[in-house]
Parts: structure tokens; sequence; C-alpha cells
């Protein structure tokens, strides 16, 4: 793994210069700019500080931008992360996130050691799409509190939502009116100048110039430490080892939404970049990066699409530019520290909203109900619930797993049609009275457990029919109990008198056949031809 990874470092930095140099810091400073406000609203929606995602951001951009399996990856706080890990900094406290982040860590460390990259692969699409809107809709609920001023209290999304309706609440209008005017601002915000200087930076340098200018009361990030080691990180002296087993679950989440979101994020800017990741060594990059954080008392970090793309569109060249925008964010750090304390936490729900809403794939989901693909629509739709009903393992799990059900359901559709020979079609030298009571069974679909009804029913359909062939070309799976209930209808058939051939079938088919002792032992006549017309001339010579 090292080697790939010094591999793709030559590739990369192969012909660098001055020029390509000032590309990376260009881009450096224009993500930065992106990353600024997420961070710092990222940090605060997974209830750690604001501090903490400015942190993750930085160590990010530097250890797992540097460690990259591809020259275009930007790790950082996400909010699909800050979803998972609001609940568990509730339950467990800081520490307990800091060790859960720890434990997933290691395990992205073992995925990349093992090469389990490759199993983000096999998540259908819709069941990512109905993942993502879901974790918006987490995001968005999140953010009611420091939008409005209520309280929520609960362990799940649903118990929080209820906690509004069974508690007395009371609407902060100078917060709300901060926030919803962010909200407004980044939605009218013009694409073009927001090319140049992103529109959620903009709104939150206006919103926290007026708090300070009029010296509006509202909850605001509060103080900024100036150093990269916060004072709540990580501290295995007081590590409760009892609460461990408890963090193995949610370790597990952070790990696999680690997995998916920088597998996915690496494949879709990948194509924009024209450059294809490394999954194995980005995923021993995301877990080095997880182990790491904690230290520092930072939260948990993933590659995220918003930083990358812009960092491809932004011109940058190589990973360098991952730390030149870490770089800028930790120059902001010492320097604007003060300021960024003012921030108003309203005006950064209002950021978070807007992203929620712009996480959502709505080209995706318009084309999937549009064209009413039924099965599309009942993977998003039961993805996206079980997200908000449940953690985002268990949401993923019920996704795939109904998908696969679906899969079989589609795939035992067996095809099974009968048809009488007819004459006008037969070669030359074939003898058509021969085959007046013939019948060819086609059957198209897999020979298995699930479709031995079906085939058993058409079966009992054929009539008097003295030759029956069992064309098999589009058979190309079978299992045992396939092929044992096709050998017991075969030995019923032919116990009646009649006679039993199969044409046309395939390798992997033949050889159960053989295996199971239906081609040599079973029955004492030739019955397997390659094609169904050298049945018929076989037919016609007897």
């Amino acid at each position: 793994m090292i080697k790939r990874y010094f591999s793709i470092l030559k590739r990369e930095f192969t012909g660098y210069n001055a020029a390509k140099l000032g590309k990376d810091a260009l881009a450096g400073v224009t993500v930065a700019a992106v990353a600024l406000p997420l961070a710092l609203a990222f940090g605060v929606s997974s209830g750690a500080t604001a501090a903490a995602g400015l942190v993750t951001a930085i160590i990010s951009g530097i250890i797992i931008g540097g460690l990259s399996g591809a020259s275009y990856q930007i790790s950082g706080p996400t909010g699909a992360m800050s979803a998972i890990l609001i609940s568990l900094v509730a339950q467990y406290g800081m520490q307990g996130m800091f060790i859960a982040s720890f434990i997933a860590g290691a395990l992205l460390l073992i995925c990349g050691i093992f090469k389990l990259g490759g199993l983000v692969s096999y998540l259908p699409s819709p069941v990512i799409t109905g993942f993502t809107s879901g974790i918006a809709v987490i995001i968005a609920l999140g953010q009611v509190d420091n939008l409005t001023g209520f309280h929520s209290s609960g362990l799940n999304n649903l118990e929080k939502i209820a906690s509004y309706f069974t508690t007395p609440q009371s609407l902060d209008l100078t917060a709300f009116a901060i926030g919803a005017a962010v909200i407004v601002f980044m939605l009218v915000y013009p694409k073009k100048i927001g090319q140049y200087f992103p529109g959620s930076l903009a709104a939150i340098i206006i919103a926290t110039a007026v708090k300070m200018i009029a010296g509006l009361d509202v909850p605001s990030v509060g103080e900024i430490p100036r150093t990269l080691f916060l004072s709540d990180r990580l501290d295995f002296a007081s590590l409760n080892i009892g609460d461990v087993p408890g963090l193995i679950v949610p370790a597990i989440s952070i790990a696999a939404l680690g997995l998916i979101e920088s597998l996915l994020c690496g494949a879709s800017a990948g194509r924009m970049k024209n450059e294809r990741l490394d999954a194995d060594v980005e995923l021993m990059a995301q877990g080095v990066g997880n182990m790491l954080l904690p230290l520092f008392g930072g939260v948990p970090s993933t590659a995220a699409i918003a930083r990358t793309s812009v960092a491809i569109k932004s011109g940058g060249v190589t990973r360098l530019t991952s730390v030149f925008h870490a770089l800028v964010l930790l120059l902001s750090m010492f320097v604007l520290g003060g300021v960024m304390s003012q921030i108003p936490l309203s005006a950064l729900a209002g950021v978070l909203i807007v992203t929620a809403v712009r996480m959502n794939d709505f080209k995706t989901i318009k084309s999937i109900f549009s064209k009413k693909l039924k099965t599309a629509m009942g993977q998003f739709v039961i993805t996206m619930c079980a997200t908000v009903v449940f953690d985002l393992t268990k949401a993923i799990l019920i996704g795939v797993a109904f998908s696969l059900i679906l899969f079989v359901v589609k795939v035992s559709d067996m095809q099974v049609t009968v048809a009488d020979v007819d004459p006008e079609k037969l070669g030359e030298g074939i003898k058509p009275e021969k085959l007046a009571n013939t019948s060819v069974v086609y059957i198209t679909g897999p020979l298995y457990f699930g479709t031995c009804a079906k085939l058993e029913e058409k079966i009992s359909g054929l009539g008097d029919s003295y030759n029956i062939i069992f064309s098999m070309r589009g058979v190309t799976v079978a299992d045992i109990s396939g092929i044992e209930a096709l050998h017991e209808y075969c030995e019923r058939l032919i116990s009646q008198g009649r006679m039993v051939y199969f044409s046309c079938v395939q390798p992997p088919v033949m050889d159960l056949f053989e295996r199971t002792g239906l081609k040599e032992e079973r029955f004492s006549y030739e019955m397997f031809f390659w094609s169904t017309d050298k049945v018929f001339e076989h037919i016609s010579s007897l």
C-alpha cells in the first residue's frame, strides 16, 4: 500500500513547477473561503464547538489531504457526519465522541489494509440518494433550535420533534430574523459572484457585522482558541472502559459514513478531473486522520464533495491545494479568532439549512419519480425514512436489504413458453411427420428453488406430446433445488412413456447436471444436444 501511495505521488508531482504551485495556492485560498463558514457551522451542529470544526478542517486538510488516494480530495467536517455526532455527544459526551472517532479511524484503516474500498460500488444509486436526502432532513431539523431559540430534548429525531409540542417554547425573534435573512440572502446570491466569493461566507460576514454594530443580544459562536490543541480533547487517562462497548455501534456508523462519503466524493470528483481515486489508499488516509483528530479535539472527518469540487474548478493541480486551504484556515484562527467568536449561531443555522437543501440530488429524485421507477422509488423513500428514524448504519442496511429483496424477486421471474414444432421452419432432411407430436419448452431465467413451482405449472400443461425438448439457452444460473426439481419432472414424464431431451444447455448449468447425475446416471439414452435443430435431426432419424 505504501508503494502505491508513493507511486501516486510520483505521477502527481512529475513536472511540478512554480506555475502549478501558484495554481494550488490560489485554489487553496478559494477552498478555504468555502470551508471556513462550513467548518464553524458543522462544528457547532455536531454538538461540539465551532473551534472543534475549525481544528478538524485544518488537521484533515494537512494529514488526510496529504495522505489521500488522489490529488483532489478535500476532507473536513461534514453535515452528514454531524447528523451522527449530535446524538452521540448528547448521550456520551465529548469524550465518548472522541473514543468513537478513534475506533472508527481504526476501522477505516483496517478497511484500507484489507482492500475493502470496492464495497461502496455495490450500493444502489437510489439508496445513496435516499441516504443523502435523509441526512439533509436531519441537518435541517438539527438547526431549528439555533434558528428559532427553541429547545428540544431526546436522543433521536422523533423524540426531538415531539419535544417541540410537549414542552413550552418561546421564539427568539432577533435570532430568527438573522437566520431567515441569511437563508434568503444565500438563495438569491448570484452564482457568478459565488464563483469568486462564496455566498455562505458573505452572509456570515454581513450577519456578524450587523450583530456587532447594532449590539444585538443573540447566542454567538463563542471564544475561538488560538491553538490546535483544544482543551477538550481525547484523554485516555479519563477513559471509562465500561462506556467502550456502547460506543462500538456509533463507531461503526462513523466509519461506514466515512467510507461511503469519501469514496463517493472521490468517484464523483474523479470524473470531473479525469483521475481515478485509489480507494484503499484513501481509506487508510481517512483512518489515520480520524485516529489523530480526537487527540487535537476535532470531530470525525470525511471527504467533502462541496469543497473538493471547488478545488477542482478553481484549478487545483495537486494535493497541496488541500494543505494550502488548511494553512489559510489556520491563519484565520489566529488572526480572525476574535471576530469569528461574534458570529451568531442563527446565521450558521441559516447556512446549514441552505446547505442541507442543496445536498439533495434533485435531478436524480425528479428522474426517479417522473419516470415512475417503482423499484427506485421504494429504495429512495425507505432509505430516506430509515435515515431519519434510525441511525445511518441501519438506514444503509435497510436500504440495501430492501434492494436485494427486490432484485431477487425481479431475477426470479422465470419465463417458460411451450410451443409446438412448426413444419415450415424445419431444415432439410428432417421428417416433419416424426415431429408431429413434439413440444419445445423454452426456459429463460434462473432455475432455482424460487422458480420450481412456475416450471412445474408450465410442464403440467404439455398435453399428450410424446417428445419434449427443454431449450435452456436462456438459463445461465441454476442451483441444486432447481436441478433436482427438473430431475423429478423428467422422471415423471419418462415414466409416462415420453421422451425428454435438452438443448442449448449453458456450461455452468451443464456442470451442475453432471455433478448431480442427471446427464449420465439417471437416463439410459442420449438426451443432451448443442442445439434444438440437432434434437430435431435425432428424432427424425429414429
